[in-house]
C-alpha cells in the first residue's frame, strides 16, 4: 500500500513539523487537561528541586505525543535525548543513551511498547533507583557492573498502550491519554501554521481544513501545506475556501476525510458483502490489502465516525457509510430480504 496523505503516522515529508512544533504549553493548541496538569506537576518538581516523574504519554497517532515530550524538557529548562522502542536492541544500546544523560534531563522513547522485554528489564532500575544494573562479557567470563545513573525524566510515547507490560507501566508516575481534537482546535492550529509559514489563510478556508483533518494536527499541517503548493502554483498569495475545496478535491479527499482506500473498504463491505457482517480477512483480499493494514491504517477513523461497526460475527456497514455512498434505501431493503 502506497504511503496515504491521510495517514495519522509520520510521513518523511513531515519533516518540517519540527520548524512549526510549539515550544512552551501556552503554546500547545487542545489536550486542555493534559496541559494543566503538567504545569503543575512541572512547577512542583522545580520548587522541590527534584526530577519529574517519569510521564507515559498514549493515544492515536498525530495528535503531538512526540512535541508534549519536547516542550516538557523545555518547560523543565533540561536537555531530550530521543530513542524509539525498535533501535534499543542490546543491553548496550541503552547504556550507551542513559549514560550520557545529565541530571534533570529527558529521556524520550517513542513507541515505546516495541522496546523488547529483556531491555524493559534493564529498566526497570534504571527508573527507580536512577541505576544502571547490566552484565557484560562472554558466558563463562561475565561479570555485574553497576552504574548510578542522574536523575533523570523518561518520557515513554505509544499508540498502543495495551501491549505496555504491567511492570513497566507501573513505574510511570505521570499517565495522560491523548484526545483526538475538535474542529476549533485544528483550526486553532491550522492558523498559527499558516502564521510560522508566513501564508495567510482565510477563515473558512482553515474552518474546512480542520473538517477534513480526521481530527489530527499532522494530517492538518500536511493537508494545510499540500493546499498551499497548490495556492503558490496558482499564483494565489493566500488560501481561500475555494482554493482549499478545489485542492482537496484533486487530492481525492472528501468532506467527511475520507480517501479512495477508506471509500473502497467501504464499497467492498456494502457493494460485494451486502453491508456485513463480514470477516476482516475477506474485507482485506477483496480489496487487495493485508489485515494488518486494514486494522491500523483503515478502520480507525471509520470506527471512530461511525461508518462501520466490529462485532462478534464481523464489520458491519452503518447508515452512515450507506447515506455517505449515496446508496439508495431501496438497495438496502433488497439486500436485506436476500439474507
Amino acid at each position: 500500500m502506497e504511503e496515504r496523505i491521510l495517514t495519522p503516522e509520520e510521513m518523511t515529508s513531515d519533516e518540517f513539523e519540527k520548524t512549526i512544533r510549539p515550544l512552551s504549553l501556552e503554546e500547545y493548541v487542545g489536550q486542555e487537561e493534559i496541559k494543566g496538569n503538567l504545569d503543575v506537576f512541572i512547577k512542583a518538581c522545580k520548587l522541590r528541586n527534584e526530577s519529574l516523574d517519569h510521564v507515559l504519554l498514549y493515544g492515536p497517532p498525530g495528535l503531538g505525543k512526540t512535541t508534549l515530550a519536547h516542550i516538557i524538557a523545555n518547560e523543565l529548562g533540561t536537555n531530550i535525548r530521543t530513542a524509539s522502542g525498535p533501535s534499543i536492541e542490546k543491553s548496550g544500546d541503552l547504556a550507551a543513551i542513559l549514560s550520557t544523560l545529565e541530571p534533570g534531563d529527558v529521556l524520550f522513547i517513542d513507541e515505546i511498547h516495541r522496546m523488547p522485554r529483556y531491555i524493559e528489564e534493564i529498566l526497570y532500575p534504571a527508573m527507580e533507583d536512577f541505576e544502571l544494573d547490566i552484565i557484560v562479557g562472554a558466558e563463562g567470563n561475565s561479570r555485574n557492573i553497576k552504574i548510578d545513573l542522574p536523575p533523570f525524566t523518561l518520557v515513554g510515547a505509544t499508540t498502543r498502550a495495551g501491549d505496555i507490560s504491567s511492570p513497566l507501566r507501573d513505574r510511570f508516575g505521570i499517565v495522560s491519554k491523548l484526545n483526538y481534537y475538535t474542529y476549533q482546535e485544528l483550526e486553532q492550529i491550522i492558523k498559527r501554521t499558516s502564521r510560522v509559514l508566513d501564508f495567510e489563510i482565510d477563515d473558512d478556508a482553515a474552518l474546512e481544513l480542520a473538517k477534513r483533518s480526521r481530527k489530527t494536527p499532522r494530517i492538518a499541517n500536511r493537508l494545510f501545506k499540500r493546499v498551499r503548493d497548490f495556492a503558490l502554483v496558482s499564483g494565489e498569495s493566500h488560501i481561500t475556501k475555494e482554493m482549499t475545496t478545489n485542492s482537496l478535491k484533486r487530492l481525492n479527499v472528501d468532506d467527511e476525510g475520507l480517501d479512495g482506500v477508506d471509500i473502497e473498504y467501504l464499497e467492498a463491505l456494502i457493494l460485494k458483502f451486502n453491508g456485513g457482517p463480514v470477516g476482516v480477512e475477506t474485507i482485506a483480499t477483496s480489496i487487495g490489502e493485508e489485515v494488518s493494514t486494514i486494522e491500523d491504517v483503515v478502520e480507525p477513523y471509520l470506527l471512530q465516525e461511525g461508518f462501520v461497526k466490529r462485532t462478534a460475527r464481523g464489520r458491519i456497514a452503518t447508515d452512515k457509510a450507506f447515506n455517505h455512498l449515496k446508496i439508495e434505501q431501496s438497495f438496502r431493503e433488497k439486500k436485506n430480504d436476500q439474507k
